[in-house]
């Protein structure tokens, strides 16, 4: 189809945004430019891509397909643009990582000091989501890297580049509520106490409910968050034990105690990965090089 770049600029506008006011702020044209712009796309493909009422605007089903499409490569264009006026400047460009909080906090920081410190002048915009999340990020292109939990359902095993941390997932408690320290407990035990756990979207959450599994059990968390800092401090008030990675305990947690499971937890990985579609900035290589590799 012959279809005019422009007509798919503004379709990826009004799509993100759902509004066609907001698109036409973005693309400094008028609303009314706007509307037809989309009646043209909508005409040349033959299909409604918007429903549209007074109150709100949505996708179409056809829409959300279109949208799946052009959304990528509209990153794409992006990024080559970027990458041009970096090489015009003789600068590296932004470097944009994906990771949740947990290893960001936990694990990033002390990269990040280190690459600013070596470029001072290249921007570092960090995207928190949980691993899963941080995977859809970057196959469409708005992260150049993310450091994921691996096992990663969702990761594709060719965009890994290094993998730069092994860990064990542990339980923690309070002795003074759950007296436990001395004891080697199954988790058939284990799940008759208030298990507390990242929220079911994380792959923290996955590994554990299948580790269960695999022993023919079910488990049901009592708290289920989205943040393992509050998991820490709700299992430092007794109010559960808490299943977290073991790079999460510091010495100013000298209340808590890791417990001894009879069944083995499996060690997990963190990996670095980038989309090996995609080119490949210069600041996501000079950061690459500062990782470790396990």
């Amino acid at each position: 189809m012959d279809i005019n770049y422009e007509l798919y600029k503004v379709f990826y506008q009004v799509a993100s945004s759902l509004s066609f006011s907001e698109a036409s702020k973005k693309l400094f044209i008028s609303q009314s430019a706007v509307s037809q712009s989309i009646k043209t796309l909508e005409r040349k493909l033959g299909q409604s891509l918007f429903v549209r009422s007074t109150k709100k605007v949505q996708l179409t089903p056809a829409g959300k397909i279109l949208l799946k499409h052009i959304e990528p490569a509209m990153n794409l264009i992006q990024r080559g643009e970027n990458q041009l006026l970096d090489a015009a400047t003789l600068g590296l460009g932004q470097l944009h990582i994906g990771a949740s909080d947990t290893i960001c906090r936990y694990f990033l920081v002390p990269y990040l000091k280190e690459f600013h410190k070596k470029f001072p002048s290249v921007p570092i915009k960090v995207t928190n989501a949980t691993s899963l999340s941080c995977v859809e990020l970057l196959e469409h292109g708005k992260v150049d890297l993310i450091i994921s939990n691996s096992p990663n359902p969702k990761l594709n095993p060719s965009y890994i580049q290094k993998t730069v941390l092994s860990f064990r997932d542990v339980f923690i408690a309070n002795p003074a509520y759950f007296d436990l320290k001395q004891q080697e407990i199954p988790f058939e035990e284990l799940k008759q106490y208030p298990i507390m756990t990242l929220d079911q979207k994380s792959t923290t959450s996955e590994f554990l409910h299948n580790l269960f599994l695999q022993h023919q059990l079910e488990l049901i968390p009592e708290v289920e968050l989205s943040s393992n800092d509050l998991l820490i401090d709700l299992a430092k008030i007794g109010l559960g034990i808490a299943f977290i990675p073991d790079y999460c305990l510091t010495p100013d947690s000298p209340e808590l105690y890791v417990l001894k499971t009879r069944e083995r937890i499996p060690a997990r990985q963190l990996v670095a990965a980038i989309n090996t579609g995609l080119p490949v900035a210069a600041s996501t290589e000079e950061f690459l090089k500062l990782l470790p590799e396990v």
